[in-house]
């Protein structure tokens, strides 16, 4: 079992910056994949990044390559999401999610879930 808690969401401007947290409870969280994925009312959960259990492989949705990017410390048990440049479509509840059995860009693939975070970004 995996719990997941995510951090670090926030108010922000336009071009600004925010560095989202997932931390996790559970030894065996260095053993999955790690996604990063983002809601706004009325839509279906969109996935944001993925990362493979070892950092090896990271993937993004093609709006946010080039200004997020993921990462994890299995050491530590933790996963980020460094978002720079950010825009006003950005705002968003972020979920991390952990363990996608097949389809890691699919939300309904993915076992554990946080509770999410406001990434609110104004012009």
């Amino acid at each position: 079992q995996v719990q997941l808690v995510e951090s670090g969401g926030g108010l922000v401007q336009a071009g600004g910056s925010l560095r989202l947290s997932c931390a996790a409870s559970g030894r065996t969280f260095s053993s999955y994949a790690v996604g990063w994925f983002r809601q706004v009312p009325g839509k279906e959960r969109q996935f944001v990044a993925h990362i493979s259990w070892n950092g090896a492989i990271t993937n993004y949705e093609d709006s946010v390559k080039g200004r997020f990017t993921i990462s994890r410390d299995n050491a530590k048990n933790t996963a980020a999401l460094q978002m720079n440049t950010l825009k006003p479509e950005d705002t968003a509840v972020y979920y991390c999610a952990a363990w996608p059995r097949g389809g890691w860009n699919i939300a309904d693939k993915y076992e554990y879930w946080g509770q999410g975070t406001q990434v609110t970004v104004s012009s």
